[in-house]
This record gives structure tokens, C-alpha cells and sequence, in this order.
């Protein structure tokens, strides 16, 4: 119930009816979708799925352990393909030299066809001289060498000594006098030692 003429004075000495009513609250707002609209309209939002994670320590693991085994599993796939160019790289090779050993084949064929025909054995001797130095040509082709020995001094690099015999000749003492076996460089790395005689 209100209270008849009750006044109050202001501050401008107005006098202000407090019995007045007041307009209730929802009367004096705003609509709540307009306002969210506006404020939507005004911010930034970020949704759920945007936010930043943080994985648990077993996620972390889990992570990892997956980079380690996709890690692995890509160098053993580069090893075994290395290692199968590599083979392949062999087999080519020795199939390379093969081919050039198949003229030479052929050629002793016919020396020893020949050598059952004629009994002159200088024109058979010539033949096989001829395979000797085509021989040796396909092989120098292809990067062998022989290693040089005979008066030379003794390199445990090159020369394995088998004997040593007693000389006069103080010029030969701790040089090769004989070679018992050839040795044999392919593009300057050993493949067969000589095997020499020296003197002392």
C-alpha cells in the first residue's frame, strides 16, 4: 500500500514523488538476443575444438614411440635397399669383365683347335701370344696392374717375402731378386700381394 503524499526535495529543490512507481525491469531492457547479437558481433570467440591441448604423459609416450617405430622402420627399408644396389652393382660389374673374357675365350678355342691341326709350333706360339696380350689388355682396361718387384726394395705394402737367400752383390742386399708369385693392384688398391724372394 503507498503512503499518501510523501515528497522528498532534491538537490535543485525539486520536490520528487516517491510513491511514484517505478517501471519494472524487464520493461527497461534491452531483447537478449539483440544484445548477444550486438556483443557477437564486437568479440572474438573461440570455440572448443580451436583451444590448445595438452597431451598427458602417456599421450607423449605414445607419440614418440609412434615417431620411433616410423623412424625405424624407413632405415631398415634404406638398408636393404642399399644393400640390394649394392649387390646389383657387383653382378653388373662381374658381368662386364665376363663379357670381355668371352673374345679371349674364344680365342684360346681356336689355339687349341689349331694346335691339334699343325704341328708348327712357332705359328701356335704366336697365337697364344697374341691371347696373352689380348688378355692382359682387357684386364688393364678395367684397372688392374702389376705390381712391380724384381730389384726393387721390399715394401711390406706391396710385397710379402717368402725366402731370403745370401748375395754377394752388395747393391741387391735387402732388394727382390725373384718372384715367386705376382702381385696384382686394381684402380691402386691391393687385391694379391707378391710374394718375393730377397736378398740379405
Amino acid at each position: 500500500m503507498r503512503s499518501s503524499h510523501n515528497k522528498y526535495r532534491g538537490p535543485e529543490n525539486k520536490q520528487l514523488d516517491i510513491d511514484e512507481e517505478i517501471p519494472p525491469a524487464e520493461d527497461c531492457t534491452e531483447d537478449d538476443g539483440a544484445v548477444t547479437d550486438n556483443l557477437s558481433g564486437q568479440t572474438d570467440t573461440v570455440s572448443p575444438a580451436d583451444a590448445p591441448t595438452e597431451l598427458t604423459p602417456e599421450e607423449e609416450v605414445a607419440v614418440w614411440r609412434d615417431k620411433f617405430v616410423r623412424l625405424s622402420a624407413e632405415f631398415d627399408n634404406y638398408r636393404k635397399r642399399t644393400t640390394r644396389e649394392k649387390i646389383e652393382l657387383i653382378a653388373v660389374g662381374g658381368e662386364d669383365v665376363v663379357r670381355l673374357m668371352l673374345d679371349v675365350l674364344d680365342d684360346m678355342d681356336r689355339a687349341l683347335e689349331a694346335m691339334v691341326r699343325t704341328d708348327d709350333l712357332a705359328a701356335v706360339r704366336q697365337g697364344i701370344v697374341l691371347i696373352d696380350t689380348k688378355l692382359r689388355g682387357a684386364l688393364r682396361s678395367r684397372g688392374l696392374a702389376e705390381i712391380e718387384a724384381v730389384d726393387q726394395q721390399l715394401d711390406t705394402d706391396l710385397h710379402e717375402a717368402v725366402a731370403r737367400i745370401e748375395t754377394d752383390d752388395a747393391e741387391r742386399k735387402g732388394k727382390i731378386i725373384d718372384v715367386v708369385q705376382k702381385g696384382y693392384k686394381l684402380n691402386d688398391k691391393i687385391i694379391r700381394y707378391a710374394k718375393v724372394v730377397v736378398g740379405q
